[in-house]
């Protein structure tokens, strides 16, 4: 070893030595903050539980402090107390909500205090490092056997076998409840009080009872909750302020905490059934026994045929015969349904009367996915375009518009071809062998590709008539798959350019105030008792109005509500009336103003 060498290693080992009999005199020396104590961990999220750090500790002896925050890499985040006189062996209490001296939050990590003692002329940092910790935990419901099943769906109760629906969830953290929610019908809410559950759990079972009675059918959703250290707490789906499920539109709920309780759910054909010809309608009545009988919507109130069975298959013949919808009526013990049937004569007629399938489908509160919220196109979500029809099984709508305008159309002995928007958007070739088109409900979503055809088909010359409201003004894509995907907002224009006002929601009277196509003959042209319309703001740049009954209450002349406009050679006629199936009974005026549409559909 050279002569330099040895002189490096020599100071080396000098104070190596030095510095640790210094280490020994601090260590052994009396401590100048005692007692000191620190919340561990904190989340300042304003949710009540542990928002503060709490800093405690004493001095051996009095001084001037300053108490600052700082991070993990020493720098200044906070002042909690500048220059401030402490006595001696007296408790101190500080507290930190978690931002720094620009008022803003800082980030989420590990912090220490520094105490500076004014007097003594130094600054130390105090034992014991604390977290700042916002980050909720993430349960997720992983699946709900007994089967874990690959396929994206809810759990259905009652089961055949009785046994429970098994929620499998992972739950990081501590005090683990269950909430459960019924989605739907109608608005959400919770369904029963939480289950606390000990910590570690992965399971929770349910019955399909609330209150020891069975639960009402509709969709359920399971969400599991969980807390950290931090006092964060995590729940396998976003909730609200009032603690409701949240889901933004054209999103899906997180994981898989759906369970659907239903006893009856019938599936009929989405396409017409020719008549004379089998057709089968699926039904699932949990395995039990179920009687069905088949009537015709108008027809006599007696049954023209009875089935029963036990299996999930129901093959019946439809009726032979002028074309119509039958209504389907299922029953087990203590459960019912009706469905639509749509039978199709051998026999071809001018009209075509077109139901929306797409549209009952769009509406059907129905889980596809297991999620826990129902599949709707309101929504912004894919539905399924063919499943079973929850609640009574009749479409949103049909008891009020579709049904009655189909029994005044028996009764009239007018007689017509039926199918529905799905088929037609597979084959539209039957619009070609039509002279007019009846939109017999609320046509809310069509596919591009319809729309196109039917502006075609009434440019050309044919004649339409939309008896509902919110209509051709939405777009759907109908999927190889088989699912009504990527819903549109409303268009501010229909498919015929025309422009449509908000539904007014006050009572109103309608009067004639234009009609070179005579289609208030018949009648005497005024429309009482209207609780409500959409009214017709304008017709569109390529179409001409040539018929219209306006708001005329109070004596004034407003807009229009009833009207008929040429696009093209041909003709499209909007009554812009909620529910007008119902008015056709009671009111001689709406039954004319039907029977005329008809006679201009069918020239």
């Amino acid at each position: 070893m050279t002569t330099p060498a040895r002189a490096v290693f020599a100071v080396l080992v000098a104070a190596t030595f030095g510095a640790f009999f210094l280490a020994q005199r601090l260590k052994h020396s009396p401590t100048v903050i005692q007692q000191v104590m620190a919340t561990p961990v904190f989340s300042p999220n304003r949710d009540g539980r542990f928002d503060r750090a709490r800093i405690n500790f004493k001095l051996k002896e009095a001084d001037d402090v300053t108490v600052t925050v700082v991070d993990a890499a020493g720098d200044d985040v906070r002042t909690l107390a500048r220059d401030e006189r402490m006595p001696a062996y007296r408790p101190t209490r500080f507290t930190w909500d978690g931002r720094g001296d620009d008022g803003r939050m800082a980030p989420d990590g590990t912090y220490r205090t520094r105490v500076t003692l004014r007097r003594e002329g130094r600054s130390i940092i105090v034992p014991g490092a604390f977290r700042k910790d916002t980050v909720p935990p993430h349960p997720k419901v992983i699946a709900i056997g007994p089967q874990r099943d690959k396929v994206a769906r809810p759990e259905l109760l009652p089961r055949a076998d009785g046994r429970p629906a098994d929620v499998i969830f992972r739950a990081p953290g501590r005090r683990i409840r269950v909430l459960l929610f019924r989605t739907s019908p109608g608005r959400t809410v919770a369904a029963m009080a939480p289950v606390e559950l000990p910590d570690g759990t992965r399971h929770w079972a349910w019955d399909g009872t609330l209150d020891g009675r069975p639960a009402a059918p509709g969709t359920y959703l399971a969400v599991v909750e969980s807390r950290d250290r931090a006092g964060n707490i995590g729940t396998s789906v976003p909730l609200d302020r009032a603690g409701l499920p949240r889901v933004g539109y054209g999103a899906t709920l997180p994981g898989r905490g759906g369970i659907t309780v239903r006893r009856l759910a019938v599936q009929p054909p989405a396409v017409p059934v020719t008549a004379g010809r089998p057709a089968d309608v699926l039904i699932d009545a949990r395995q039990q026994r179920w009687t069905a009988s088949l009537r015709r919507v108008g027809g006599p109130p007696e049954p023209i045929r009875r089935y029963s069975g036990t299996r999930a298959r129901l093959r019946l013949t439809a009726p032979a015969g002028a074309s119509g919808v039958y209504l389907l009526s299922v029953r087990t013990r203590g459960a019912q349904q009706r469905v639509p049937l749509l039978v199709q004569s051998a026999e071809r007629r001018r009209v075509l009367v077109v139901l929306p399938w797409m549209t009952w489908q769009g509406r059907n509160p129905v889980d596809d996915d297991g999620d826990g919220e129902p599949n709707l196109l309101d929504r912004g979500v894919s539905v399924r375009a063919v499943r079973v029809l929850a609640g009574d099984g009749l479409p949103a709508g049909f008891a009020g518009l579709e049904a009655p305008v189909l029994a005044f159309l028996d009764h009239s002995r007018h007689r017509y071809d039926v199918t529905t928007d799905l088929a037609l958007a597979a084959d539209p070739r039957p619009l070609a062998s039509h002279r007019g088109v009846l939109l017999a409900g609320d046509t809310r979503w069509l596919t591009a590709a319809l729309g196109r055809r039917l502006r075609a088909f009434v440019r050309g010359g044919g004649r339409l008539a939309s008896l509902g409201t919110g209509s051709l003004r939405r777009q759907v894509v109908l999927t190889p798959g088989g699912h009504l995907a990527r819903p549109t907002a409303p268009a501010p224009t229909d498919l015929f350019g025309a422009r449509l006002g908000a539904l007014v929601g006050r009572p109103a009277t309608l009067t004639n105030l234009q009609d070179d196509i005579g289609l208030f003959a018949g009648g005497t042209g005024t429309f009482t008792g209207v609780q409500s319309y959409e009214p017709t703001i304008a017709v569109g740049a390529q179409a001409k109005r040539v018929a219209a009954a306006v708001d005329s209450t109070g004596g004034t002349p407003g807009r229009p509500v009833i009207v008929a406009a040429r696009f093209g050679n041909g003709l499209v006629i909007r009554t812009g009336l909620p529910g007008i199936g119902a008015r056709l009974t009671p009111d001689r005026n709406t039954a004319a103003l039907m029977g005329r549409i008809w006679t201009l559909l069918s020239r």
